[in-house]
């Protein structure tokens, strides 16, 4: 099972050292996803980490950096998002309905299904299907290992996902959660919290 884990939405001082410590404990997948920032300050955080760790990045937005740095590939946050002229990369995608799973999954190497849970980060963001609704679409192969749980994911229902047949998971807050930027400066206990993570997906 594939372990994704997905920038704050907002920028913050010790970002850039928790990342490369990220990646330096195993981290494979980072989606940086910073809605509605400037492109600037996304540059900038990639200048701060080692370029080994490029190849791992995937970007929600300001798609120029998957060229300009190097990135693993681009996300787009929904499947009627246009793709940039001529792009041939990797690509990944979020579905919101079960219904756009399959064309999207012929378009991308993997896709996310949003709000398989109620949401811990966004109160109004609730869950969208009953485990039935799930396990039904897993049966149709709707669901496989090329779809990834999003929304709600943390380390007590890693296992769960895993059994209604997900592919992967997509950690935020969960994992950010552990570290207050606004008083913090030690980040241990989020590091291991990811450690945790990652023998939980195997």
């Amino acid at each position: 099972m594939k372990l994704v884990i997905m920038t704050k939405a907002t920028f913050f001082v010790e970002e850039d050292k928790i990342l490369t410590t990220l990646f330096e404990e195993g981290l494979e997948d980072l989606h940086l996803y910073k809605p509605g920032s400037e492109p600037v300050y996304s540059e900038r955080l990639l200048t701060l980490l080692p370029e080994d760790y490029y190849k791992k990045i995937t970007v929600h937005d300001h798609f120029y950096l998957k060229e300009e740095f190097r990135l693993h590939g681009i996300h787009l946050n929904h499947p009627d998002d246009p793709l940039p002229y001529g792009y041939k990369g990797n690509l990944s995608m979020t579905c919101h309905h079960l219904e756009e799973l399959k064309e999207a999954k012929k378009r991308s190497s993997y896709v996310f299904l949003r709000n398989v849970l109620d949401s811990q980060g966004e109160s109004e963001e609730k869950q969208s299907f009953t485990e039935e609704q799930i396990r039904a679409a897993a049966r149709q192969g709707l669901i496989d290992k090329h779809v990834y749980a999003l929304s709600g994911i943390n380390l007590d229902n890693v296992k769960r996902m895993k059994d209604l047949g997900f592919g992967g998971v997509v950690i935020s807050t969960d994992l950010w959660e552990r570290f207050n930027i606004h008083q913090e400066q030690d980040y241990k206990e989020l590091i291991a919290h990811f450690n945790k993570l990652r023998k939980a997906v195997g």
